[in-house]
């Protein structure tokens, strides 16, 4: 069995007004990041969204040192970016699409998504969204370290960082195994 997992693909982290935007390399993935989310759902394979949600208020979160305001919980720049908006809108109530708020870069910190993939039999995911070398990268860590396999689609993955960006990319495949297709 296998999953997909949207990760970040915001107002926030995509949109060129975006508080935190990996602007045009972002932009440029929505239409293979659609396709595959939507090849994955037609299929009936289960589709996560792990969205980041943060209140810059919470002293104690590092992030709200480390980078500006973004993804903050009820404004749209949390909201999914582009077609794949609708697509959470029209498909949210199927039991094959789950919403996780996540605090921590990796969809795996502090959520149950770990307990929802083992009920499900899954053993393999597909991750895809903002940003590679970073929100995607730590999830793929958590993944590979809780024995699940990997599949990154290059086209559907995105960074501010070009050189990280292809730096996880190696990573992901020289070390944690993940097909990159």
């Amino acid at each position: 069995m296998r999953a997909l997992i949207s990760i970040d693909y915001t107002n926030d982290f995509v949109a060129t007004d975006g508080k935190l935007t990996t602007g045009e390399a972002g932009q440029a993935i929505e239409e293979a990041l659609f396709a595959v989310t939507t090849q994955y759902f037609q299929q009936g394979d289960y589709v996560v969204f792990a969205i980041d949600g943060h209140d810059p208020s919470d002293q104690f979160h590092p992030e709200n040192r480390l980078f500006p305001p973004h993804n903050v919980i009820g404004t749209s720049g949390r909201e999914l970016y582009g077609a794949l908006a609708d697509f959470y809108r029209e498909n949210q109530a199927d039991k094959t699409v789950y919403w996780i708020d996540k605090r921590h870069y990796s969809a795996f910190s502090g959520t149950d998504l770990d307990i929802r993939l083992r009920e499900r039999g899954i053993t393999e995911l597909c991750l895809t969204g903002v940003c590679t070398d970073i929100c995607v990268l730590h999830t793929a860590v958590d993944a590979y370290n809780l024995g699940y396999r990997l599949v990154i689609p290059k086209a559907a993955v995105a960074s501010f960082d070009a050189s990280g960006h292809e730096w996880a990319l190696r990573h992901f495949e020289n070390t944690l195994g993940a097909k990159i297709i």
